[in-house]
């Protein structure tokens, strides 16, 4: 019996037009990338994601998700750990022409963890 890997947790802010794509993938994939879009970031911290998600997808959308989802933990190290701001803004920099490898790697189903109107 094959063992599960080891993930690492990582969360996404979304707004509904990205999560309705996620949804129609059967929870399993992130969207490619629009064109004025040349990174996908999932970030490190959940309360970072958590923070942009109530005050910015809520102030752009009218609502905004968290979602919480693993990805195989040797595949993800090939992207460096960029701190965007304060010393819990950490985000991952996966370039939108590799989103679909990153896919391949997620482990299980991505999760609406939190909701914000």
């Amino acid at each position: 019996m094959a063992s599960r890997p080891v993930t690492t947790t990582l969360w996404r802010p979304t707004g509904p037009e990205e999560l309705a794509l996620v949804r129609e993938s059967g929870w399993r994939a992130w969207p490619p990338r629009l064109p004025e879009q040349p990174i996908f970031y999932p970030v490190l911290d959940e309360e970072y994601a958590v923070k942009i998600a109530r005050d910015w997808n809520v102030k752009h959308s009218g609502v905004g998700y968290v979602t919480r989802f693993e990805v195989e933990s040797e595949f993800v190290r090939r992207y460096p750990v960029r701190q965007a701001g304060g010393r819990t803004i950490l985000e991952l920099w996966v370039p939108a022409e590799e989103l679909a490898e990153f896919n391949a790697h997620l482990v299980g189903e991505i999760q609406v963890v939190h909701e914000f109107r």
